[in-house]
Formats: C-alpha cells, sequence, structure tokens
C-alpha cells in the first residue's frame, strides 16, 4: 500500500498541489491585473480611476468579487437553466486549464508536455463553447446575436493564429513551450518574425475579444452581448475567464516571441535576475500593450473585422509559412 501511495497517490498530490498553486496566484494576479486596466484607460481619458476602497484603490477588485459573490443569481423565465449556468463555468474551467502547461521559468510548470501549443491551442478553441450556449441558453435576442457573433470570430482568427504558431515551430522543431523558449537563447523569435508576431498579437485581441474587436458584448449595439442576461456569480465567472484568456494570451506572446523566461542579454546583471521575473515583466509589458489597445483604438465594424481576418491576416500568415520554410531550407538551417 505504501509502494503504491509513493508510485502513484504522492505525484497526484503534487500535482495537484501545484496547480492550485498556479491558480490561486493567477486569481490574486488577475485582481491587481483588471484594476490596472481600469487605471490605464482612465489614465489615458485623463480621469482618476478607482481610487477610493483602500490606499489607490487597491482592494477595488476584491470588493467587486464580494459583490457579485453576495448578489442574488437571477435566471430569466425563458431561459434553458441548466445550460445558463453551464456556460459561465464551462468558460471559466477552460480559461484556467491551459495554465498547466505555461512555463514560467526553466523547469517550473504543472505539466511539461511534448505537445503543449497543441494543448494551448484545443483548450483555447473549446472557448468559444461557453460564450454560444450562454447566448443560446438566454432565450433573449442581443445575447443571440452576441454568442453568433463571437462563434464567427474566434473561428475566423484561429486560423491565422495557427500558422502564426506554425512558423515558430518551424524554427523549433519541437512542440513543447519550454523547447520554444530554449530556442531563443540566441534570437528572440519576434525579430526574425516581426510580421508573425503583430498578426498574433492582434488576433490574440480578437480572439479574447478585446477592443477594438469586441463585437460580441458591443455596448452600443448589443448592451452587454452574450453576457446581457448574467447577473452575479455567472457574470463574475465570464469575466474572470474572458481575462484569465488574455493574461493566457500574453503568455502565450512572450513565450513564442519574447523568449519567455531568458533576459535580453545574457550579461550581468541581467542573468543574475531570476527567470520567473523576466517572465512576469515581459507578460506586464503585453498586458500594458493590451490596455493601451483597449484606450485608444475604436471599435471595427463587424465587416471590417471579418475582412482583416479572412483577406489580410489568412493568406499573410500562410505566404510567411511557405517563405520562413523556404528560408530554413535555402540556409540548410536544421532546428536544434
Amino acid at each position: 500500500m505504501a509502494e503504491l501511495w509513493w508510485d502513484y497517490g504522492w505525484p497526484l498530490t503534487i500535482m495537484v498541489g501545484q496547480s492550485l498553486l498556479v491558480m490561486v496566484g493567477v486569481l490574486v494576479a488577475l485582481a491587481f491585473l483588471l484594476l490596472a486596466d481600469r487605471k490605464i484607460w482612465a489614465a489615458v481619458q485623463l480621469r482618476r480611476g478607482p481610487n477610493v476602497v483602500g490606499p489607490f484603490g487597491l482592494w477595488q477588485s476584491f470588493a467587486d468579487f464580494f459583490k457579485f459573490a453576495l448578489k442574488e443569481v437571477i435566471i430569466p423565465d425563458g431561459a434553458n437553466k441548466g445550460v445558463f449556468l453551464l456556460a459561465p463555468l464551462i468558460t471559466f474551467v477552460l480559461a484556467f486549464m491551459g495554465w498547466a502547461v505555461i512555463p514560467f521559468a526553466d523547469g517550473w510548470v504543472v505539466s511539461d508536455i511534448n505537445v503543449g501549443i497543441l494543448y494551448i491551442f484545443a483548450v483555447s478553441s473549446l472557448g468559444v463553447y461557453g460564450v454560444v450556449m450562454g447566448g443560446w441558453a438566454s432565450n433573449s435576442k442581443y445575447p443571440f446575436l452576441g454568442g453568433l457573433r463571437s462563434a464567427a470570430q474566434m473561428v475566423s482568427y484561429e486560423v491565422s493564429i495557427g500558422f502564426v504558431i506554425i512558423t515558430v515551430l518551424l524554427c523549433v522543431g519541437s512542440l513543447n513551450l519550454s523547447d520554444i523558449v530554449r530556442a531563443q537563447e540566441k534570437i528572440w523569435f519576434f525579430i526574425p518574425l516581426f510580421p508573425m508576431f503583430v498578426i498574433f498579437f492582434i488576433s490574440a485581441l480578437a480572439e479574447t475579444n478585446r477592443p477594438p474587436f469586441d463585437l460580441p458584448e458591443a455596448e452600443s449595439e448589443l448592451v452587454a452581448g452574450y453576457q446581457t442576461e448574467y447577473s452575479s456569480t455567472p457574470f463574475l465567472l465570464f469575466m474572470i475567464g474572458e481575462y484569465a484568456n488574455i493574461v493566457l494570451m500574453c503568455a502565450m506572446t512572450v513565450i513564442l516571441f519574447l523568449g519567455g523566461w531568458l533576459p535580453p542579454f545574457d550579461i550581468a546583471p541581467f542573468n543574475w535576475i531570476p527567470g520567473i521575473f523576466w517572465f512576469i515583466g515581459k507578460m506586464l509589458l503585453i498586458f500594458f500593450m493590451f490596455a493601451m489597445v483597449k484606450a485608444f483604438v475604436p471599435r471595427y465594424r463587424y465587416d471590417q473585422l471579418m475582412r482583416l481576418g479572412w483577406k489580410v491576416f489568412l493568406p499573410f500568415s500562410l505566404v510567411w509559412v511557405v517563405v520562413t520554410a523556404g528560408a530554413l531550407v535555402a540556409f540548410d538551417w536544421v532546428p536544434a
């Protein structure tokens, strides 16, 4: 019995503990990132933003959490109650599943699987189900339109994201996220693959329904889109899931193009700073870019959104895959 516990129970206990640690860390980080998002938006508009709850408004996100958690859950009479409540839970769970394979530093990963990039792509692709289910189960016009928009938008931009990832994988020769980071020891991929970096960043905005691609929840047209009929804890789950996906895409941008936990220069004092601090710092930089785009870029029309995805990003990323493969063959370069 002791041998069975040591062989199976103890590794499982360690993995559960690591998963809980990552989940709690991400949740606490989301509270302050949400505040930072609101503060950046306020600063661009020359106002203060949240500044009452706690010093500099630091506890505003926690006050909002308790407000949502303690409010009554209201379910519309015409809604499909089971699907209505399941949709935000699916969004929340899928948003945190992807963090299992994210390497925060060398060896700092819950599950270092060899197909980590495929796992991320599969989990992020499933995220649309929560939005579509929420829009349909609400039995209301605006949520239904928001769900349809989100399905078309997320599917469209996943295609270009897939081609961007292929260009990185061609240069690495591995689907392991840690190997992708290690392959950037000499040069970060955003330099030779800069057009793909730009396409990935913009596609990540569309994939996570961030402005200027927040068509599924456009306030001027659809009130709140697929979230219109939601309140209290279900709405909170949708919001946490959305921001967890945003931060996950920031992490993927750092891993694929900005060298992950690697310092910009392999000299003192850069190489004395622990890798996890470099990883977090780069993530904060990308999140700041997400927040700034939200603050000063106007919303696209829906036809412009779809045209950009299918007529610009898709053909350009496909051509760049061919160019990258041709360059690797021409220079007889073999991934490490």
